[in-house]
């Protein structure tokens, strides 16, 4: 099964430092990161983490169709 899109464009957010996962499947009601969705979607699909080392500015792929994934490449303008 395919990922949902989320939203035809990237989550841009200010990142702090520490883990994060990033939701792959689109399901996540905590956009752009997993909630654990993934495991009730049926997509086979699993966050990708992330681990940051300082603040930086991020924008995360939102339609889940990023050939940067879990960064935007622009894909979006493709849907």
């Amino acid at each position: 099964m395919d990922a949902k899109i989320a939203q035809k464009g990237p989550f841009v957010a200010q990142e702090t430092p520490g883990k994060k996962f990033w939701c792959a499947c689109g399901y996540s009601q905590n956009q752009p990161y997993c909630d654990g969705s993934h495991a009730k979607s049926g997509t086979g699909l699993s966050p990708v983490m992330v681990e940051f080392t300082e603040e930086k500015k991020v924008a995360w792929c939102g339609c889940k169709h990023s050939g940067n994934k879990p960064y935007c490449d622009g894909s979006h303008g493709k849907l």
